[in-house]
């Protein structure tokens, strides 16, 4: 089952509620042996809250080990830029600020204490919002929190600094020639993805258990798929996008990148939230979270219709991609009794050309003053390249996008008539490698579309994925 949170809420309320969903926590787990070297590496929102409660650790102690290990990654060969902005004083401040609270024994909510990363496209005081690039800050001032950044400091959360990204979000490798390019915690020869590369290499290396990103053409999902997390792209409209830097799209939100699904719930729960104005013209369904300790899940499972579109599906470069995923839907309909359903979706193709023009065209449009300032000459070639292709469509592409844009809808409200949800892989290759003459810069659209080949869907037509 679920529940309802009330989006107009507090979201310490929210948070409070959402917590009670999740299944009972077993400490046992996390804290039966200690690693002197790496202590806290890899702990999740609850083990930290615990370790608070329980007096074996506190927050400025963590900060000390965050510090350290943000050194430590920057400093190794080659380098690990995951942020583009980093303050050790204001991070002490934070932490020390959240620390007095357990010691009054008043901590403001599960979040309290717990370390975070936001993509550099949001606002989050005192931090400059460059969105990667070398000059946005001198165009855009920060005067304050984005509205979900907001959200979240009021649950206690402590904030490590501005996250490396694709520059302006025009890119999914994570190729960042400004600041670095993010490496993949897990084989540092290879692409994070992106454009949220910094948030999920940060969650992925163990350094904060989440991090904020943005994804309008899988700018979430793609780094989390190749960094191994959770990266949960939210129904369009559902967190407020204002104090985001691409805040007047038809495509983009902002969501969670965390290492484990109770954590996403936790911290959905906290930044979720739309603007009066979508409430008018989106008129969102009510805000709610799976409830995880129902009696009737086992029920509920069962009767789960997952559709798959076995052509798509298998469309990929690397054959143990679709066997990996063949065996997560083996193992829903083995275990938990779901049932597997052959679905067709017409037109993917056509579909991949109207995200790309519509995301492009608005992109373009939110950028164009500046590119025709002279600002084009500080950005990079890969995003100067982007930009001159976003140029070149007319006002009859967007239109005839957005006509595409119907009729895709219209094929996927015919599948969810089938079915409930819709799987397919995250991306249609593994993490790509970094050519050693791509730090300097690199477009490579082959590579794009592979790794974008199954998330047109969630932006184009708005839905969670």
């Amino acid at each position: 089952g679920v529940v309802t949170l009330g989006e107009d809420r507090d979201p310490v309320e929210r948070v409070e509620e959402a917590l009670q969903c999740l299944t009972p926590y077993d400490p046992s787990g996390r804290f039966t042996s200690s690693d002197e070297k790496n202590p806290f590496l890899y702990w999740k929102i609850r083990d930290f809250a615990h370790a608070y409660r329980s007096g074996i650790t506190t927050p400025s102690a963590v900060a000390e080990h965050v510090i350290a290990g943000v050194e430590e990654w920057n400093n190794k060969k080659p380098p690990m830029p995951m942020l583009i902005y980093f303050d050790a004083h204001d991070l002490r401040k934070q932490a020390d600020a959240s620390t007095k609270r357990f010691e009054q024994g008043s901590p403001i909510s599960v979040l309290d204490g717990i370390f975070f990363a936001i993509k550099d496209d949001i606002d989050c005081f005192p931090y400059p919002s460059k969105s990667g690039t070398t000059f946005f800050d001198k165009i855009r001032p920060v005067e304050k929190d984005a509205v979900l950044v907001a959200r979240l400091r009021k649950c206690g959360v402590i904030f490590i600094g501005k996250a490396n990204m694709h520059e302006l979000g025009i890119g999914v490798t994570g190729n960042n020639p400004n600041y670095g390019t993010v490496r993949n915690p897990h084989s540092i020869n290879r692409y994070t993805g992106a454009s949220s590369s910094g948030p999920a290499a940060l969650v992925s290396s163990g350094l904060c258990s989440a991090a904020i990103g943005t994804d309008a053409g899988g700018s979430v999902r793609i780094p989390s798929s190749l960094c191994g997390i959770i990266g949960l792209k939210t129904t369009f409209g559902r967190t407020n996008m204002t104090g985001v830097l691409c805040d007047c799209g038809t495509a983009e939100v902002a969501s969670p990148l965390t290492a484990s699904v109770e954590d996403s719930v936790l911290v959905y729960s906290a930044l979720a939230g739309c603007r009066p104005m979508d409430k008018l013209t989106l008129r969102p369904l009510p805000l709610c979270v799976p409830n995880l300790v129902s009696s009737e899940n086992n029920d509920i499972l069962q009767s789960v219709k997952v559709g798959k579109y076995t052509e798509w599906f298998h469309d990929v470069s690397d054959i143990e991609i679709s066997n990996t995923c063949e065996d997560a839907l083996s193992l829903l309909r083995n275990t938990f009794g779901c049932q597997i359903e052959e679905i067709i979706l017409p037109e993917l193709l056509e579909m991949r050309t109207a995200h790309l023009v519509t995301i492009g065209s608005e992109g373009f449009c939110q950028l164009n003053a500046h590119y025709q300032e002279g600002r084009r000459t500080e950005m990079t070639l890969d995003t100067r390249g982007s930009l001159a292709l976003f140029g070149s469509f007319t006002s009859a592409d967007y239109v005839a996008s957005q006509r595409l844009r119907r009729r895709m809808m219209y094929y996927h409200m015919e599948a969810f008539k089938k079915v409930d949800v819709i799987a397919t892989p995250t991306t249609g290759m593994t993490a790509p490698k970094i050519p050693p003459s791509a730090l300097k810069g690199e477009s490579d659209y082959v590579v794009s579309a592979k790794l974008m080949q199954f998330i047109f869907a969630g932006n184009l037509l708005g839905l969670p994925a």
